[in-house]
């Protein structure tokens, strides 16, 4: 039976896989931030959705690595306090 840290090395091999699932890792990342932050801050979901102007709901979707808008991100991340840069690789 392959593991699957063999099974993942596999199937990026293949170019559209390696992309998305590199996209799907970024995504991830910015959503542990987010929410990571916001529990070390002690602020409920239905606060910074509050702050951020959202509806919980959208921040939940955020926290969970859910698609969502750029805009709905930066709401989230400003009320936190946290900049997002944008950086040339």
């Amino acid at each position: 039976m392959k593991t699957f840290r063999k099974h993942l090395e596999n199937k990026l091999k293949n170019k559209k896989f390696e992309g998305e699932y590199l996209y799907q890792r970024e995504l991830l990342s910015l959503s542990k931030i987010i929410a990571e932050t916001r529990t070390r801050k002690g602020i409920s979901q239905i606060q910074l959705a509050k702050a951020a102007g959202i509806t919980q709901q959208q921040l939940s979707k955020i926290e969970n690595g859910l698609n969502c808008n750029i805009i709905t991100f930066l709401k989230a991340s400003r009320a936190l306090n946290l900049n997002i840069e944008i950086m040339e690789k």
